[in-house]
């Protein structure tokens, strides 16, 4: 199946599924929940039941809302606003849209495995929330700075500003890692 295949075969569970096809919503479940309890578990620093409540939140404001979804976003970039959506609800502190692997080489150090793993997770810990935030959309949810910026409601500049911020400071914390074979 071609990249274009998938995407028109997503665009046609989205329609069913927003006609109330609860079999073609259980398929976009199966592919994306995967992807969400992921990046919702490195959001939530680790705390993977806190994560997999977000996402059930995510899917079920998601069956809801699909009705009224216009496709102008990818089907994955709008689940991923909904989440964050959750995550804004729950902690109003968070940047939210109604008020406002982690490097792009990290593919390079997955031979190291779970000690790469670990130092990944203590470097985006400190990250500031708007840093990690905006990395993780862009390098964990592989959303362009455009999406990120759309799931945040932040203005594009500010999401590659965080984001150049955040890779700075993960260099600097994974420095040991960078001459390692």
């Amino acid at each position: 199946m071609t990249f274009g295949d998938a995407a028109a075969t997503e665009r046609r569970l989205v329609a069913l599924a927003a006609g109330g096809d609860r079999a073609a919503f259980a398929a976009l479940v199966q592919a994306h929940q995967g992807y969400l309890r992921k990046l919702l578990g490195r959001i939530c620093r680790g705390d993977q039941g806190r994560a997999d409540d977000l996402a059930q939140e995510a899917f079920l404001r998601a069956w809801r809302a699909l009705p009224g979804f216009r496709g102008e976003a990818r089907f994955r970039t709008w689940l991923t606003r909904l989440a964050y959506s959750a995550l804004s609800a729950e902690r109003p502190g968070l940047p939210s849209a109604d008020d406002a692997e982690a490097l792009p080489d990290a593919e390079a150090h997955l031979s190291h495995g779970a000690d790469w793993h670990i130092d990944l997770d203590r470097a985006l810990a400190t990250l500031s929330e708007a840093q990690r935030h905006a990395v993780l959309l862009c390098y964990g949810a592989d959303l362009s700075h455009a999406e990120a910026a759309q799931v945040l409601g932040w203005p594009l500049g500010t999401v590659k500003t965080q984001v150049l911020r955040a890779k700075a400071r993960l260099r600097e914390q994974l420095q040991a890692w960078e001459n390692t074979p």
